[in-house]
């Protein structure tokens, strides 16, 4: 039960940080300097921004959700299970950023997620192997 709830908070927390950093990163204002100064003057920019500091902490917490997931559960299940997060943050950037989205646009994110859908629905075979293994070992002990 838990990875589902974790992945679930990771989504979110990618879909609306990444909507936030979109925001706070289109009112970027380009500094006029060059070298040292002028990167001086995009950071103090960048940490001045609300939703630029709203973006980057909520993408530390899809980080740390995402990590926890792969703790316990394999990659090549945990990174297709985050694939609601496109139709996700289609939908609020439609909503918050008014982005147009295609048709075609919606099609491509759709099928993306599908097909990571139908990769996620599937078992391990090393994780199978490894709890059999561990189910035989108890067995011959006891």
């Amino acid at each position: 039960m838990k990875t589902p709830v974790v992945l679930s908070v990771a989504v979110v927390a990618n879909s609306v940080g990444s909507v936030c950093l979109s925001k706070g990163m289109k009112t970027f204002q380009t500094p006029d300097a060059a070298g040292a100064e002028w990167l001086l003057q995009a950071a103090a920019q960048v940490v001045s921004n609300p939703w630029v500091i709203a973006g980057v902490f909520l993408l530390i917490v899809f980080l740390a959700c995402y990590m926890a997931a792969l703790s316990w559960a394999d990659l090549s299940f945990v990174l297709p299970a985050t694939a609601p997060g496109y139709i996700l943050t289609a939908i609020l950037a439609r909503i918050f950023l008014q982005e147009e989205i295609s048709p075609l646009r919606w099609a491509g994110t759709v099928l993306i997620v599908t097909g990571t859908w139908l990769v996620a629905r599937t078992y391990s075979a090393s994780r199978v192997a490894a709890v059999e293994t561990e189910e035989s070992a108890e067995l011959s002990r006891g």
